[in-house]
């Protein structure tokens, strides 16, 4: 059996790995799981054979007798990006697209954990609220399960390309007339009182399935780190796991260093930014946050204390971006490098151009950026930022004379 332990990151309680717990029981705190990294084989994960995610079993939390749920997820690009590169000032850029998973976003890699390990307890169902990618993610793999799934979302703040998938793959979908915030707040309570497993990122086994984007690049950049990982910070899950996958790369001795782990916010939701800079230990919730980055319109974030903890530790920065700067980010990747992104994925390259621009980051860096989430999660914002086709008869002449 695999030697790990749920343990509370602040007073560092531990709770049974067959115990269902979201949170400390006895203070509150977030929780990690820890392994026994002295009984790890290296060779196990450095040689390891396979792709995606479960290629790295043996820093999940399952023994190699488990079956896992599983659609391929993982296993996403990892493009070099010179032309981008150019256009911002820098030298050396790479971005990670995990729009590439199955679902469309990077959520695939903790749903393939969270519900295998849901299916290893014996849980009669699973739920989440969400943003959009959240749930969408949640109904195929609880469709691939054979479990039923029930999501919470904002009425009205969730684009149309999610709810259709979660619609499509059988979830209940509940749409709430409040924020993320209210929805995660009530889903939290049905789940402990009606026994359903609850797999938003206060789950501590999904950002175990999400810290694998570490393993990911530090292996296809030949078991190199990179110096700074820019990625949206919208609940706080993605930044802390893949800080937890690079902090683990080092205790094994597979890499020298940690990257600078740089979280970015959107202008209107940016309470780990406004903590970070004021040099807080604590977030204060934003009410009512707002942003066309439908993914990180998040003003209460259950992760936090990770991720404050991940950019601090590591030498990075928070900053948060304007609506009109991830817009002009999104066009920017899609035209320069043919990359498509939904809004939020794109305030990593917006945040990377203010940082530079800024002087924070150094010309010569190894950068990695992350985009969360595909193009067509949200089709409306591309209708709304392009130009409109144009309409022409049916005739040579007439289409040539308006070719650029």
């Amino acid at each position: 059996m695999k030697e790990y332990d749920v343990k509370c990151i602040r007073c560092g309680a531990r709770f049974p790995k067959d115990d269902i717990v979201y949170t400390c029981r006895k203070c509150g705190g977030l929780l990690d799981i820890k392994y026994d990294y002295s009984k790890l084989d290296l060779e196990r994960i450095v040689k390891a054979k396979g792709e995606g995610v479960w290629k790295y079993r043996a820093l999940l939390p399952f023994d190699d007798e488990t079956t896992p749920i599983t659609i391929n997820e993982g296993n996403t690009p990892l493009y070099r990006c010179d032309r981008l590169a150019q256009a911002i000032g820098i030298d050396d850029l790479w971005v990670k697209h995990e729009g590439l998973n199955p679902s469309g976003s990077f959520k695939d890699r903790g749903m393939t954990v969270g519900v295998t390990k849901g299916v290893e307890l014996g849980v009669k169902g699973v739920a989440c609220a969400s943003t959009g990618n959240t749930s969408a993610s949640l109904a195929i793999f609880a469709a691939k399960a054979g479990i039923p799934c029930y999501v919470l979302l904002p009425k009205g703040k969730v684009a149309l390309g999610k709810v259709a998938q979660a619609m499509m793959h059988g979830a209940q979908i509940f749409s709430l007339r409040g924020n993320f915030d209210d929805a995660l707040r009530v889903v939290r309570v049905l789940c402990e009182e009606e026994s359903i497993y609850l797999l938003n990122s206060v789950n501590p086994y999904r950002l175990e399935g999400q810290k694998t984007i570490a393993f990911e690049v530090a292996e296809k950049l030949g078991w190199a780190v990179p110096d700074r990982v820019i990625l949206p910070v919208g609940n706080a899950g993605n930044i802390s796991a893949i800080f937890k996958g690079f902090l683990e790369l080092k205790t094994l001795g597979i890499a020298d260093t940690i990257p600078r782990m740089t979280g970015i916010q959107a202008a209107g939701a940016k309470p780990i930014v406004n903590a970070f800079k004021e040099n807080k230990e604590e977030i204060i919730p934003e009410d009512k946050p707002e942003t066309i980055a439908s993914a990180i319109r998040i003003g209460n974030p259950v992760n936090a204390a990770k991720a404050l903890h991940a950019i601090r530790s590591s030498g990075g920065v928070a900053e948060s971006v304007s609506d009109e700067e991830i817009t002009e980010a999104q066009l920017l990747l899609a035209r320069v490098e043919g990359i498509g992104v939904e809004p939020a994925s794109a305030a990593s390259i917006a945040g990377l151009k203010k940082l530079v621009e800024m002087g924070e980051i150094e010309r010569d860096e190894r950068i990695v950026c992350i985009t969360t989430g595909h193009l067509l999660k949200d089709p409306e914002r591309v209708i709304e930022i392009c130009e409109a086709p144009i309409e022409v008869d049916a005739d040579v002449e007439v289409v040539r004379k308006m070719l650029k």
